[in-house]
């Protein structure tokens, strides 16, 4: 065994509202009761979250507000047209928008109907109008699709036409003109349950299953150029139905199913084209859930876990300082592997830096040194960030031997 020695005095680092950075809050539950495959969008500072399965298995097509300032919850107006499951939503400016999904929990009941509607919502009216509706395949419908938007458009992605029956296309849609346009197929082949997000003028897609495997890849499609480029795998468990969200800079994965349940989460720096653990998710492991993000907070719940369906929700507070442009620096450690001692070098001056395990827990949060003392510790990935006030400006992935 061995042990990660730190001659200093640990500090933890608390945010402005004294919440502790890479924490999970328990905040009330879902006011719609417990519910799975849901959809959830963020509009003007509130989150909007609708639709899906109860826990007698009855489909939805309604849509609660949530107000972080109070952590309370209101039914708004309902989504007109089908219920529906596994829909697509997404935001363009101060709009929300809904779409696709199935009308029934089975799909191959005889009443099914797979949905092409899509639905703007305005939190200011508190009203619906119906949009154009998805084209693809050839106005039969589609679910089990994913969404995000860039800009002044939403991207639909993947998705499952039927049985043994998936997508690998790509449509944008143009409010202004009320268009879908189809795009480059995604590279990933034919995929549902998949994830996306979206982090400046990009979109990133992967995950999800085709026609045989669970997936772990991750692509990412600059809308500027039209053109899909690989990026670097999720390191960790391939899977399906997990959670996603943007908060400033970094990407979100967190939870879904490999065969079982999933509590972890992930964060990935598009900058980097990196990923990093961090604090497992503060509820029970799930899939099916959702994300809605209001000031630089992540509020993710609801979905199914080992015991059935969940309302509870819980606040993420991010492991960095976001709203501003993070700072350039260079961070370099040696040696890397290491069993002994680690040393660490940079060409910015810096106050502090932070170290977590591959579970994402905290180890340190302190001042900064160029030394670590590393014996008795487990070996394994272990990961080092570095701070100049109060922003995060680099990670750095440690292999302890």
């Amino acid at each position: 065994m061995k042990k990660l020695v730190l001659a200093l005095f640990v500090i933890l680092t608390g945010s402005c509202f004294g919440q502790i950075e890479n924490t999970w809050t328990k905040m009330s539950d879902f006011s719609g009761l417990k519910r799975e495959r849901a959809i959830a969008f963020s509009v003007n500072g509130f989150g909007y979250v609708g639709t899906g399965v109860d826990t007698a298995e009855v489909v939805y097509n309604d849509l609660w507000k949530y107000d972080a300032s109070n952590d309370t919850w209101t039914q708004v107006a309902s989504i007109p047209g089908e219920v529906r499951r596994n829909a697509i939503a997404f935001t363009i400016n101060d709009k929300g928008y809904v779409g696709t999904g199935i009308n029934s929990v089975i799909a191959t009941d005889p009443m099914s109907v797979k949905l092409t509607d899509l639905w703007e919502y305005n939190p200011i009216t508190n009203g619906w109008i119906a949009k154009a509706p998805f084209p693809g395949n050839g106005g039969a419908g589609i679910y089990f699709a994913t969404a995000f938007s860039v800009g002044n458009f939403g991207y639909l992605v993947g998705g499952k036409y039927g049985p043994n029956n998936y997508s690998n296309k790509l449509f944008r849609y143009d409010p202004i003109s009320d268009q879908w346009q189809s795009g480059p197929n995604f590279p990933g082949g034919v995929r549902y349950q998949l994830s996306s997000l979206s982090i400046g003028d990009k979109g990133y897609v992967g995950l999800g299953i085709d026609q045989d495997l669970m997936n772990n890849d991750w692509w990412e499609y600059k809308t500027t150029t039209n053109a899909w480029t690989q990026r670097a795998d999720l390191p960790a468990n391939s899977r399906s139905s997990a959670t996603t969200f943007t908060i400033g800079p970094r990407g979100f994965v967190c939870m879904g199913s490999n065969g079982g349940m999933l509590g972890d989460l992930w964060e990935y720096d598009a900058n980097l084209n990196a990923w990093y653990a961090r604090a497992s998710y503060g509820g029970s492991a799930r899939k099916g859930a959702i994300a809605i993000v209001i000031n630089n907070k992540a509020y993710v719940g609801t979905g199914k876990g080992i015991s059935g369906k969940k309302a509870s929700m819980h606040m993420y507070n991010p492991f960095f300082t976001v709203g501003m442009n993070e700072l350039e620096s260079t961070i370099s450690t040696y040696p890397n592997p290491v069993t002994d001692e680690i040393h660490i070098s940079t060409k910015t001056a810096l106050e502090s830096m932070t170290l977590t395990n591959a579970q994402g827990k905290i180890l340190y949060s302190g001042p900064y040194t160029n030394t670590l003392k590393t014996n008795a510790y487990p070996s394994g990935t272990y990961y080092l960030s570095v701070r100049n006030n109060g922003i995060q400006q680099k990670s750095h992935k440690i292999i302890i031997q």
